[in-house]
């Protein structure tokens, strides 16, 4: 939808065509999004197998040394930030410790 000025309020974009791009691209990123978050519960559930697993055999909860191969892995791949991604991910997955 555009204003009398040729701008697309909803995106930002000063033309149609830029807006079309634009919304495109966010319905393709609400698409990422959904798949990721479920990735992200399907983890949870795995890691929630494998603590269970741990526990009953009379492992701890958590295996530091395991932690500290995925926060590497993600660092390596994304840079600093994938520190803090993978912190959050190991957060919902076994909880903070």
């Amino acid at each position: 939808m555009s204003t009398t000025t040729g701008t697309a309020p909803d995106t930002g974009a000063r033309s149609p065509e830029a807006a079309g791009i634009i919304t495109d691209a966010r319905q393709r990123i609400d698409d990422l999004d959904g798949r990721i978050i479920g990735l992200v519960q399907e983890r949870m559930a795995v890691s929630a197998v494998i603590q269970h697993e741990r526990i009953t055999s009379g492992g701890r909860r958590v295996n530091l040394a395991r932690e500290m191969e995925i926060f590497a892995h993600y660092r390596d791949q994304l840079g600093k930030p994938g520190t803090a991604l993978a912190k959050t991910l190991l957060e919902l997955s076994r909880g903070q410790i």
